[in-house]
């Protein structure tokens, strides 16, 4: 080969190629080969010096590997992987030092290095300074694209190895804000708020933090609230009161009226259902409107007097084409209620439960709860949420909106000039969005 011209990158690398598939698919006599000839061809190329350190590294000759690897980084010290290479060949050397030191040239290229990050998170944790390394996980994990995506399958083992040591540190760190927190809440005679215990869980990721996302219209500037605390709305007293009476007349639908009932999903064909497929036009999830989209149902307002009286009590949204809407909520046995967003977060929604068999539970956000009969909840349901009846019988809530008491009454009218300004722009095919 003395005095052949040296190969063009692209043969190098598809040479390289050649090999690496070989020995995916078990024929390493046939990769070796490769590779033997590509290193004659092109010796000092970064990439065939790396592969070559690799193979070392895979035959336990760390000290070969890391001068392959110091040779390939000196051709190309602007190739994060290089570093990172180096590094694993001097951990195999325990050279904490210089690995750091390989570890820091690659970040300062790529922040975002994924192995680079894992690689510095397991040397700060063989070090014994686990709280930097659930730091540099942290952001390791970071890196990760968001959903479900598995990680790339060469990291998977020290992805789950991060997120083990990130929760052990979250512990720790909850445990001595608590200790901290001890003192000052008993100076202030109690504990601590609940927004204060949210924003800790938050911190130490007992908690995930849920943002409004409505499917119609945001109003900004209102805190975002998963549950709100009842003592706030006082009217609901008088709700509450009537629960027996409401359970009643609901026990009364089921018996006598239950054509009444109709699917709570009931989009038209061709709409992307997304979630829904399943409860799409289906009564596993039916609802018996007293008021739907503003309009009264005066057969069914008679049939539930008592419920009818109670609600008129309620600030409930009053907007043209849209509010007030009041329903019973039917959810048969073994039912989930896929998680998902309501329109706007200009209302709260509120559940006054009144028939709730064992295993039942709703989720807001990061909060779940079960329900109790005759204790309302009120939640904004802009945050995703979801609920499900795991029970044999079916589960019964009265279920309606009010307006969010952050708006102000002027904010009130112009929002219900806005929600029926657009509902009227578009006709009646645009009032299933709001």
């Amino acid at each position: 080969m003395a005095g052949a011209p040296a190969p063009d990158n692209a043969t190098v690398l598809r040479l390289l190629q050649a090999s690496k598939a070989a020995g995916a698919a078990g024929r390493s006599g046939e990769a070796d080969q490769l590779l033997t000839r590509v290193a004659e061809l092109a010796p000092a190329h970064p990439a065939v010096l790396n592969e070559l350190g690799l193979r070392m590294l895979q035959r336990g000759d760390a000290a070969r590997a890391r001068e392959l690897f110091q040779r390939a980084t000196q051709a190309d010290p602007g190739h994060p992987a290089l570093w990172s290479n180096l590094a694993s060949s001097l951990h195999a050397l325990n050279l904490p030092t210089e690995e750091f030191d390989a570890l820091e040239r690659a970040l300062a290229l790529e922040p975002r290095y994924l192995a680079a990050l894992l690689q510095k998170g397991a040397l700060l944790e063989a070090t014994g300074d686990a709280r930097n390394a659930a730091r540099a996980y942290r952001n390791a994990l970071a890196t990760l694209p968001p959903g479900n995506a598995s990680p790339p399958a060469t990291v998977a083992a020290m992805i789950e190895h991060a997120r083990a040591a990130i929760a052990k540190d979250d512990a720790e760190l909850a445990s001595a804000i608590e200790t901290r927190l001890a003192a000052i809440s008993e100076r202030h005679s109690g504990g601590p708020s609940r927004r204060v215990e949210h924003c800790i869980d938050l911190l130490t990721g007992r908690r995930t933090r849920y943002l409004p996302q409505p499917t119609f219209m945001y109003f900004p500037e209102m805190p975002a609230v998963e549950f709100f605390d009842r003592g706030d709305f006082p009217w609901l007293d008088a709700i509450e009161a009537a629960t027996d009476e409401i359970r009643a007349e609901l026990m009364n639908v089921l018996v006598s009226d239950r054509e009444g009932l109709e699917p709570y999903i009931a989009y038209p064909e061709g709409t992307p259902l997304n979630q829904w497929g399943e409860l799409n036009k289906s009564r596993r999830w039916s609802a018996y409107y007293l008021w739907n989209r503003s309009l009264e149902q005066p057969a069914h307002l008679a049939r539930c007097p008592r419920t009818a009286q109670a609600l008129r009590g309620a600030p409930q949204c009053d907007v043209a084409a849209r509010g007030p809407t009041a329903f019973f909520s039917i959810l048969d046995a073994g039912t989930r209620i896929p998680a998902h967003t309501g329109v706007t977060n200009t209302r709260l929604t509120v559940h006054l439960p009144l028939i709730v068999p064992p295993d039942c539970g709703f989720r807001v956000g990061s909060e779940t709860r079960e329900w109790v009969t005759g204790k309302a909840l009120l939640f904004d349901d802009t945050i995703e949420h979801e609920a499900w009846n795991l029970s044999d019988v079916p589960r019964g809530i009265l279920i309606f909106d009010i307006w969010n008491p952050f708006l102000t009454a002027a904010e009130r009218d112009l929002v219900r000039a806005v929600t029926e300004t657009v509902g009227t722009y578009y006709g009646p095919s645009a009032q299933e969005a709001l």
